[in-house]
């Protein structure tokens, strides 16, 4: 049966009007060419409840019943990665058959969405010590500290891959709560890996690695320093060499003390991030054209996007 077009609130309006004059139902029906029936309706409302303003619907019910709410909450903030499957079927086992869209919707009127998990360090009480002291002697150093550090950083880059992720169940603002994460550990896969450095100033060298980098490798790149800037890079076990430390020191280069398992700290990853982004838009086919993208892309970053992110 098709669907009824629904009265204009002017014609409600009217009919109130009509009414309120000693017309009968029957003669505005006549008046407004509409059915007797759907006048009296009109005029029955407004008598009830004093306004002629469609009234809030109750809806279909609830499918899921107010104690299975609290069961799915219940599961997924103990493990938020528990998936949609799962609650369908511990639902199911209940007695209540459901489908996924419907624990979808039950979770976001509890205030919860499916995210991807945030990939973070993962990171030991001795690391998340050495963060927190970190910051907190860092708190109040002025923009001008940040302006003249030089950061570097390697990275790996894929030339089809995509990297993997894993949904999970969440609030607003809990993205970096450890059971919302997934602890990763460095250079998970790629196919060219570079080191480069950037500063406020724009980016700074990158370069290829074509084999593992060791201490000797590490300290024969040709790095330039004005007097007065500090130069960052995290605890691997070539930057923290005594011979690294003593060609460091020779240089008259000043090093910013970095706290382990740290990446997430260092602002050349979201250059990175920036880096591959481009790369991706450029869709290179094989290694040398990836290599050779990554330069053109490294060079065109505006300084202004480096400046920015150490603001």
């Amino acid at each position: 049966m098709a669907k009824t077009k629904e009265l204009s609130k002017d014609t409600r309006n009217k009919i109130v009007d009509l009414h309120q004059v000693g017309k009968t139902e029957s003669a505005i029906g006549k008046q407004l060419g509409l059915k007797k029936s759907t006048v009296g309706a009109i005029i029955r409302k407004w008598k009830t409840y004093k306004t002629t303003d469609n009234l809030p619907r109750s809806g279909a019910p609830r499918k899921i019943s107010p104690r299975g709410v609290k069961m799915i909450t219940r599961t997924v903030s103990k493990n938020p990665r528990t998936t949609r499957g799962d609650l369908v079927n511990d639902l199911q086992r209940a007695g209540t058959k459901v489908t996924k869209p419907t624990i979808s919707n039950t979770l976001r009127r509890q205030g919860l969405k499916s995210c991807s998990a945030r990939r973070v360090p993962l990171l030991k009480p001795v690391h998340v010590q050495a963060r927190l002291k970190f910051a907190r002697e860092h708190l109040d150093d002025p923009d001008e500290d940040w302006e003249n550090v030089i950061w570097s950083d390697e990275t790996k880059i894929e030339l089809f891959g995509k990297n993997s992720t894993r949904r999970v169940w969440r609030t607003k603002n809990a993205e970096l709560h450890p059971k919302n994460t997934i602890p990763t550990v460095k250079h998970g896969g790629g196919n060219i890996m570079l080191w480069g450095c950037f500063s406020a100033k724009g980016p700074g060298r990158l370069i290829r690695v074509k084999e593992r980098m060791n201490g000797a490798m590490y300290r024969a790149r040709a790095l330039k320093m004005k007097r007065g800037w500090v130069f960052q890079h995290d605890n691997d076990p070539k930057h923290t060499a005594r011979a690294t430390k003593e060609w460091l020191r020779k240089k008259h280069f000043k090093v910013l003390e970095w706290p382990s398992q740290s990446p997430d700290l260092n602002p050349i990853e979201n250059l990175w991030r920036e880096l591959k982004v481009r790369v991706a838009q450029r869709q290179p086919q094989n290694i040398t054209a990836l290599e050779e993208i990554c330069m053109e892309e490294w060079a065109k970053i505006p300084a202004t996007v480096c400046e920015n992110l150490l603001k």
